[in-house]
């Protein structure tokens, strides 16, 4: 016979997995990604119900993952790393070109990103790494770690993809910063980038000379880097999406011009604005009150992530549970800040809230490996 309390203290039990403050923030802005998605893929058939499928996936995820032994994790680390890094070798020889660039692999019956895999491949990868050593731990050792991270980076870079390289380097760099990276190597690298800015700031209208060849980066990202400096140079072409997600962002005022209600958005004005500026249609219909809810929520998944961390009972899984929560900042801040004219545009997703199954599925094991962190902290006898 079926009992309703037995059955409700199964379904508490599946949700024990999870530490209920970072699910509950989480569904929060998958409420408001759903929200927001209704208004900016009204043009879009199907769309909407693509990206509940979506976030349901990324939950699904963060479930399974969350129930896995840490301990089977850690162990994963090596292998995982191992196979991300085999197949962005593959990619470079074998790869897919799309739209100039060289970053799917075809495996018969399915194409896939291996970049992505390096994500959270990377950040296990260095907190394992470190972990091993931690009894032990040499300046040497940053050396072999900074490799790890290099290898990998280099390897998307060349596709190229700037935008996965970025939160790769991030991912990698926290977990560097953490271990004990001194902040005395780090000032020198702080310091050349500020010159960096404000060299191109005072010579970018020479610099960006159609004549001037930039030896690092590729023309695209040249360009990109131009575009930052100067939207109005090509405001019918390469500004064009940098101004039109800026005029949506500051139209939208104190209180914005509500649900349905942004006519950059539904005069077909912002680009993309379904996936990497999902953030202009936000701020168009919300404004400044909505993006300070918006700011806050992720404030408040990044904070309690980094508590969970702090409080983990092992290295491991403090490093690798801050690294993976302090990638979702940096998707955040590279987003909001590409979008508002700050950063250039590098096609980095707003976390949770663009469309996309890739980037679901990266943020749901990355977050279910949070959660599984802040299980053991509860399975271990304090």
């Amino acid at each position: 016979m079926f009992n309703p309390f037995n059955a409700w203290a199964g379904l508490q039990r599946q949700f024990d997995v999870f530490d209920r403050p970072l699910l509950l923030i989480t569904l929060a802005l998958m409420g408001i990604s759903m929200f927001t998605m209704l208004s900016a893929a009204a043009d879009f058939p199907g769309r909407v119900e693509a990206h509940g499928r979506n976030l349901l996936l990324s939950l699904a995820l963060m479930w399974l993952v969350a129930r896995i032994p840490i301990q089977w994790i850690t162990q994963s680390a090596l292998p995982l790393y191992a196979l991300g890094l085999l197949l962005l070798i593959a990619v470079a020889l074998f790869g897919d070109v799309s739209k100039g660039a060289r970053r799917w692999l075809h495996l018969g019956v399915v194409r896939i990103q291996p970049s992505e895999l390096m994500k959270i491949a990377m950040p296990l990868m260095l907190a394992w790494y470190f972990a091993r050593r931690e009894a032990q731990l040499k300046p040497g050792d940053f050396v072999w770690a900074a490799f790890l991270v290099l290898v990998p980076l280099l390897l998307i870079i060349r596709q190229p993809d700037l935008g996965t390289g970025i939160l790769v380097f991030a991912a990698g760099a926290f977990v560097l910063f953490m271990a004990g990276f001194s902040y005395r190597l780090i000032a020198p690298l702080v310091v050349a980038s500020l010159g960096l800015a404000l060299l191109l700031l005072a010579f970018g209208a020479s610099l960006c000379e159609p004549e001037v060849h930039w030896v690092v980066l590729h023309e695209y990202q040249k360009q990109r880097v131009c575009t930052l400096l100067d939207p109005s140079r090509d405001p019918l072409g390469k500004g064009f999406h940098i101004l039109q997600s800026m005029i949506a962002v500051g139209s939208g005022g104190l209180l914005g011009k509500g649900w349905f209600g942004g006519t950059q958005t539904h005069l077909e004005f912002i680009p993309e604005r379904t996936t990497d500026f999902i953030f202009a249609v936000f701020s168009e219909e919300w404004g400044l009150l909505g993006n300070a809810v918006l700011m806050t929520t992720y404030s408040a998944l990044i904070l309690r992530g980094l508590t969970i961390a702090r409080r983990a009972s092992t290295l491991f899984e403090r490093l690798a549970s801050a690294a993976l929560i302090l990638m979702i900042f940096t998707y955040a801040f590279v987003n909001m800040g590409m979008v508002t004219g700050v950063l250039p545009v590098v096609g980095v997703p707003l976390p949770l809230m663009s469309y996309g199954g890739t980037a679901a599925v990266t943020l749901g094991l990355g977050l279910g490996i949070v959660h599984a962190a802040a299980r053991q902290r509860r399975l271990v006898p304090t």
